[in-house]
């Protein structure tokens, strides 16, 4: 199992939690939401859970639910800027279908 960063989205994780003041990385999760079926959650970790696995990225952790682990084993994420916007986006392989605005997706069956 791997969650990896890319040194964009590294760097927008450290400065978020430098800005917040305390945590230990980002929490990743997911949702059932939009036209596709799941969006991806993200909130700040101040500790590893129970029921949590920590990755460690480019010297920075990523917080994932080990019921979320087979949705996004192997994934990147990866901070951008585009337009006014900035955003996480991920480079999921177990992603089939996105929507058409691109904000849902449905996994590829097992």
């Amino acid at each position: 199992m791997a969650i990896t960063l890319t040194e964009n989205a590294a760097k927008q994780i450290q400065q978020q939690l430098l800005n917040r003041g305390k945590g230990i990385g980002l929490r990743v999760g997911i949702k059932k939401s939009g036209c596709s079926g799941f969006a991806y959650t993200f909130d700040y970790a101040d500790e590893v859970g129970a029921n949590e696995q920590l990755f460690k990225s480019l010297n920075t952790n990523v917080v994932i639910d080990i019921k979320n682990l087979p949705y996004l084993d192997g994934s990147q994420i990866d901070f951008v800027k585009e337009g006014l916007n900035s955003v996480f986006k991920f480079s999921n392989p177990n992603v089939d279908n996105t929507c058409g605005c691109g904000t849902s997706y449905s996994f590829k069956e097992a």
